[in-house]
C-alpha cells in the first residue's frame, strides 16, 4: 500500500484535509432545504421533519457507511475514486466493468460543471438580502475565473489557506444550528426513520422532494476521489467532528421552518433565514468563501480522476504537473481551463441558482450507482466468504441510490437534460476512445528482440544503405530489453532501412520520489545498439535528449562508445555527435476494412489524441531534432482482391496492340 494511505496524522495534516476535501458536500445547507421547500414556499410539518429524517439518514448511510468506511478502504496504491475501482478490478479480465467505470467518470465530469456554478452562486446570491438590486453574475465569473487561475499553485496551498477558513465555516455552521435547535428541539425526534417513511408515503410530492434530500451528499464523492491528496485517516477523523456540525445545522433549519409564522423575505433563502441580522455580512463573506472551497474540491477530484484515466490508457497523455512534493496533489492545465469554461457556459444558460438545482444531483446520483456496483463487486472478490453481508449492505445502498435517482429524473425537463446532455457526450468520448485503442491492440505490440538483432547487424554491413545519423534515438514503450514496440519494428526495417552509428532505444520509468534520475544500460548489439531504462522522479523534467546525451558521453569516457561521427567529412571536427530522434505515431492503414463504428471510432481517438501533447512534447525533445513519424497499424481484414489479367502485349508498335475482346469494334 502507499505510503500515501497510511499518512500520519497531524493538526497539519487534518487542516489540509479540511482544506480540500470537505467544501462540496460542506455548503450544501445553502441550498438543500431552499430546495425541500420548494424555493421557500411550503413549510408544512410533515415535509420539513421527513426532509430532515431523510438528510441525516442519507448522510449516514451513503456519505459515512459506504464512502468513509467501505470506499476508503478500496484503494489503488493510495489512490482514490471510481478509477481506481476499475483498476483494481481490471485484473480480472472482466470486460463488462469498463462500462460503469466509463459511466462514473462522465457524470463526475459533467457535475464539474455545475457545482462550483451553483455553490458559488448560492453564496453570493446572499447579498442580495441586503442589497436586493446587487449585480450577482459579475461577481461570481470573477470568483470562478480566480479560482481556476491559482490551481497552478497546488492544492496543499490552497489546503493550508482554505482549512483555516473551512474551521471557522463549520464552526458557524454548528453554531447556527444550536441556537434555533434551542427554540424548537423537537426536531431531534428526526433521527427516528419513520418521518422519511412518512414523507415517501403520506405526504403528497414527497418522493419527489427525495430529489432535494440526495443534494445533502453531493461531495460525498470527493471523500473518496480526494483520497491521494489526504489520506484516509485524515479524512475519516475530519468527518467525524465535519459531519455532527452538519446534522446540527440542518437541524438548526428544521427547527426555523418550524417556527411558528415563519416565512422567508424576498430573495431571502432559508439558510440565510438562520443567521442573525447583525452576523450577515459576515455570512456572506464566508459562505463564498466555503463555496470556492466547495468548487476546489471538486477540482481536485477531477484532476485525481483524469490522471488515473491517463495511467489506464482510457484518455490520451495530458500535461500533468506536481505543484508539491507529495505525489497525490496534481494539476492538469488542460482539464483546469476546460471545467472553467464549462462553468461559465452555465452561468450563462442559467443565470440563478435557483434555476441550476435542476441540473444538479442528477449525474452525481449515478455516478453514486456505478460506483456501488464496481465497490459491491471488488468486496465479493476480496472477500467471498462475507457475501451475503455484503450483498445485503449493498441492496441497501442500490435501494437508495435508485429512489433518488428516480426522484430526480423530474428534474429532467427543468434543466436535468443539460447534464443529462454533457454526461452522455463525455461517455461516448471515453467509450469511442477505449474502443479505438482495442482495435489498435489487434496487432501485435512487441516483437523479441532476437529478431531485431540479425536485421540490424545485416543493415550495418550493407554498404549501399546510407548512413541516416550517427545516432538515432527511438522512444519505446516497452519496459523489456528482451522486446520491442512492432511500430518500432516498422519503422527500422518495413521502409527504407534506417542505418546509424548506434541505434538507441530509450523506456521512461516515473518513480513515486519527486526527485532523482537514474539510469541502465543493456547492451543488445555491441558498440552499435543499445537499450537504456531511464527512471524519473516524479517531478523531475523529462529531457530525453539531454539524456541521451550524458548517457552517451560517459559511454565514450568508459571506452565502450568511440564518440566519432560516421560522416568521414565531419569525423573529429566537433565535441559531440550528431543525434536523430525518431517518435513514433501509430495509424490506422487506409488498407483497412472497418465497419461504419469503428471508423467513427478511430475518427473520435483522433480528436482526442489533438487535445493531448504532441509526441515531441510529450517526450520533452527540442522539435528541430525530431522526426515524428506516422506507422500504419491493421486493426481489421485487410483487403483481398484478386486481379485478372485480359490481355498484354509488348510491342514497339503501339499501333498493333490489340484491344481487349470486349472492347473491340
Amino acid at each position: 500500500m502507499d505510503s500515501n494511505t497510511k499518512k500520519k496524522v497531524s493538526a497539519a495534516t487534518l487542516l489540509v484535509a479540511i482544506g480540500i476535501v470537505f467544501g462540496d458536500i460542506g455548503t450544501s445547507p445553502l441550498y438543500v432545504f431552499q430546495t425541500i421547500t420548494g424555493n421557500g414556499t411550503n413549510f408544512n410539518r410533515d415535509l420539513i421533519m421527513g426532509g430532515l429524517s431523510a438528510v441525516i439518514w442519507t448522510l449516514t448511510l451513503l456519505a459515512t457507511t459506504k464512502y468513509i468506511y467501505f470506499a476508503l478502504n478500496a484503494d489503488n496504491n493510495g489512490e482514490g475514486g471510481i478509477f481506481a475501482l476499475f483498476a483494481l478490478l481490471k485484473s480480472k479480465r472482466i470486460k463488462w466493468i469498463i462500462i460503469p467505470a466509463l459511466i462514473g467518470c462522465s457524470t463526475l465530469l459533467a457535475d464539474g460543471f455545475i457545482t462550483p456554478a451553483i455553490s458559488i452562486s448560492s453564496a453570493v446570491e446572499g447579498i442580495q438580502n441586503i442589497y436586493p438590486d446587487f449585480p450577482v453574475i459579475p461577481v461570481v465569473v470573477t470568483i470562478i475565473i480566480l479560482l481556476f487561475t491559482i490551481q497552478q499553485f497546488g492544492t496543499s496551498a490552497i489546503g493550508k489557506a482554505f482549512g483555516p477558513v473551512m474551521i471557522v465555516w463549520f464552526g458557524f455552521l454548528g453554531y447556527l444550528g444550536l441556537i434555533n435547535i434551542s427554540k424548537n428541539p423537537e426536531v431531534l425526534n428526526a433521527f427516528n426513520p419513520y418521518y422519511a417513511y412518512n414523507l415517501v408515503v403520506n405526504v403528497k410530492g414527497g418522493f419527489w422532494v427525495l430529489g432535494a434530500v440526495f443534494l445533502c451528499t453531493t461531495g460525498a464523492e470527493a471523500l473518496y476521489s480526494d483520497l491521494g491528496h489526504c489520506g484516509k485517516n485524515n479524512i475519516r477523523i475530519s468527518w467525524t467532528f465535519i459531519s455532527v456540525l452538519l446534522l446540527l445545522n440542518y437541524l438548526g433549519q428544521s427547527a426555523l421552518c418550524l417556527s411558528e409564522g415563519f416565512s422567508l423575505q424576498p430573495k431571502q433563502t432559508v439558510f440565510y433565514a438562520m443567521v442573525p441580522s447583525g452576523m450577515l455580512p459576515f455570512a456572506i463573506v464566508i459562505a463564498t468563501t466555503a463555496a470556492i472551497i466547495a468548487s476546489q474540491a471538486l477540482i481536485t477530484g477531477v484532476f485525481t480522476l483524469m490522471n488515473e484515466a491517463i495511467k489506464l490508457n482510457l484518455w490520451t497523455n495530458l500535461k500533468v504537473k506536481y505543484p508539491a512534493e507529495h505525489k497525490g496533489q496534481i494539476y492538469i492545465p488542460f482539464i483546469n481551463w476546460f471545467l472553467m469554461c464549462g462553468c461559465l457556459l452555465v452561468i450563462w444558460k442559467f443565470q440563478k441558482s435557483s434555476a441550476m438545482e435542476a441540473t444538479y444531483g442528477l449525474a452525481i446520483t449515478i455516478d453514486m450507482i456505478m460506483t456501488s456496483i464496481l465497490l459491491c463487486f471488488l468486496l465479493l472478490i476480496k472477500s467471498p466468504k462475507k457475501k451475503l453481508l455484503y450483498l445485503t449492505i449493498f441492496t441497501v445502498f442500490f435501494f437508495l441510490e435508485g429512489a433518488f435517482l428516480l426522484s430526480n429524473l423530474g428534474k429532467i425537463a427543468h434543466g436535468g437534460w443539460f447534464t443529462l446532455v454533457l454526461a452522455t457526450t463525455f461517455f461516448i468520448l471515453l467509450y469511442m476512445y477505449f474502443k479505438a485503442r482495442l482495435l489498435r491492440k489487434r496487432i501485435t505490440e512487441y516483437v523479441p528482440m532476437s529478431k531485431i538483432v540479425p536485421l540490424l547487424t545485416a543493415i550495418n554491413k550493407d554498404d549501399k544503405i546510407p548512413y541516416e545519423a550517427t545516432n538515432i534515438v527511438y522512444p519505446t514503450r516497452s519496459d523489456n530489453p528482451n522486446k520491442l514496440d512492432a511500430t518500432i519494428f516498422y519503422s527500422l526495417f518495413k521502409k527504407r532501412p534506417r542505418k546509424a552509428g548506434v541505434v538507441w532505444f530509450i523506456h521512461f520509468d516515473i518513480l513515486n520520489e519527486p526527485w532523482g534520475v537514474h539510469y541502465s544500460v543493456h547492451q543488445v548489439i555491441d558498440k552499435s545498439c543499445y537499450y537504456v531504462g531511464i527512471h524519473l522522479g516524479f517531478k523531475e523534467e523529462l529531457r530525453t535528449e539531454y539524456a541521451m546525451r550524458q548517457i552517451q558521453r560517459k559511454m565514450v569516457e568508459k571506452g565502450e562508445l568511440s564518440g566519432l561521427s560516421v560522416f568521414d567529412s565531419v569525423k573529429g571536427q566537433f565535441d559531440e555527435t550528431d543525434f536523430k530522434f525518431i517518435v513514433l505515431n501509430s495509424r490506422v492503414a487506409t488498407n483497412n476494412l472497418l465497419t461504419p463504428f469503428q471508423i467513427l471510432a478511430v475518427k473520435v481517438y483522433r480528436f482526442i489524441k489533438t487535445t493531448g501533447l504532441k509526441p515531441a512534447e510529450d517526450y520533452g525533445l527540442d522539435k528541430t531534432n525530431v522526426l515524428v513519424e506516422h506507422i500504419p497499424i491493421t486493426v481489421s481484414k485487410q483487403y483481398s482482391q484478386e486481379l485478372i489479367e485480359d490481355w498484354e502485349d509488348y510491342s514497339d508498335d503501339i499501333t498493333k496492340i490489340a484491344l481487349p475482346p470486349n472492347n473491340k469494334k
